[in-house]
């Protein structure tokens, strides 16, 4: 029962929220002194970062598991201050001043999740296509390039361009899209873009495709962010007055 005690206390302690974001920093920081100097992060946007994460050796990602592994602390501690803040205090009769750091502490965990998710499942791909290319993208489904539209002007530079895309699987089309400035095609959790065009001597697409599995989550984690500081703002504004 003292273990189990004492665990609890660790958890529901802000003395631990602050020494796990100070360790957090520090290796933030050696991050950024190894990361530039070493070939083999070239690769960590391309592939899942656990499939990428397992094949390295300890000695050269050692502080990336220590980033996991302080960021899975602070994570279930923020869980268990949130609850603990909620049981307490329940009685109090400001409830959206009670609730407004449980929302900012939810929207922390939602982006949390995001890169757990994208960590299991986030690719990135580029390939050169042409007009009548196809090109898998996952184990049932085809990326047909169908026309390649790009508009020069009198000078030879590029004006204006459009991409038509159709996604298949078997003999089954099931879903037609345009690639434009700005305006990426979205299928299924993957986002397709153009990098760059090249028109002569044959029309050529750089195309990019992107899978994050967790853009939702990250989404809604910063909009419930967003509101408990505005919250927070405004019951602030509202006492100083």
């Amino acid at each position: 029962m003292n273990i189990l005690r004492y665990i609890l206390n660790f958890f529901l302690s802000l003395k631990t929220t602050l020494w796990f974001l100070g360790i957090l920093l520090i290796l933030f920081l050696v991050g950024a002194f190894i990361m530039p100097g070493n070939k083999a992060f070239q690769q960590l946007h391309s592939i899942p970062l656990i499939d990428w994460i397992q094949k390295q050796p300890v000695k050269d990602i050692w502080w990336l598991w220590g980033i996991i592994g302080v960021l899975a602390v602070i994570a279930v501690n923020t869980l268990f201050c949130s609850v603990d803040s909620i049981i307490k205090k329940r009685k109090v009769t400001q409830w959206l001043l009670l609730i407004a750091p449980q929302i900012i502490h939810m929207g922390f965990l939602f982006m949390l999740l995001a890169h757990l998710l994208s960590a299991f499942g986030a690719s990135q791909r580029n390939a050169n296509v042409m007009e009548g290319s196809r090109l898998r993208i996952s184990d049932d489904t085809i990326l047909n390039v169908e026309k390649i539209d790009i508009e020069i002007d009198y000078y030879g530079y590029v004006t204006a361009w459009k991409v038509d895309v159709n996604y298949i699987s078997g003999n089954e089309t099931l879903q037609t899209d345009r690639i434009m400035p700005n305006t990426p095609s979205v299928f299924k959790g993957f986002n397709v873009n153009i990098r760059n065009l090249k028109p002569h001597p044959q029309k050529i697409a750089l195309l990019q495709v992107n899978r994050e599995p967790g853009a939702m989550w990250a989404l809604a984690g910063g909009v419930l962010f967003i509101i408990g500081i505005v919250i927070l703002i405004a019951f602030k504004r509202k006492i100083d007055k």
